[in-house]
């Protein structure tokens, strides 16, 4: 089943958003936002974005509210490198992509629209753009988020294992 997704990023700028840090509310498990979490260490956390351009599209961000990549403490990159390196091996193995943009996005001129410093990991695949955004300027997101964190929660225990 494909599902027709609006990415409408506006919209979600300028609506309701809780009180805090969006990230800070899912490190505390606050029950304002929805939590999309799919593994966490002790430094830092990994999370499927909200408002994904593809399937598996992750964010990695650290517990310590920080907005830019020079505050952070040496554990803390090396955790978050850690991290980006796990879940390109289990993005590997849970969706194949051909490929990956992964960065940093710090200020809102840059397409930073939480204040809480966070690095993409955004899997590409052959042949992405099809009809629908052409004509519709909507993404068709061809899993459905809910089952992407199932998928992804599972292969990060497995890692533990």
């Amino acid at each position: 089943m494909e599902y027709f997704f609006n990415f409408d990023k506006l919209v979600y700028l300028k609506g309701g958003k809780p009180d805090g840090c969006i990230l800070c509310l899912v490190r505390d498990g606050s029950a304002d936002v929805q939590s999309l979490l799919v593994h966490e260490t002790a430094l830092s956390m990994v999370s499927l974005n909200l408002y994904p351009y593809n399937p598996g599209h992750l964010i990695v961000f650290p517990r310590r509210h920080v907005n830019d990549l020079r505050q952070l403490a040496d554990e803390e990159r090396a955790d978050i490198d850690a991290l980006t390196r796990a879940c390109l091996d289990v993005l590997d193995s849970t969706h194949g992509p051909a490929g990956y943009n992964i960065g940093y996005n710090m200020g809102l001129v840059a397409g930073a629209s939480i204040d809480h410093l966070h690095l993409h990991i955004i899997p590409r695949y052959p042949r992405e753009i099809g009809i629908t955004e052409l004509l519709a300027g909507r993404r068709v997101l061809v899993q459905d988020p809910l089952e992407t964190q199932r998928l992804l929660r599972a292969a990060f225990a497995a890692r533990a294992e």
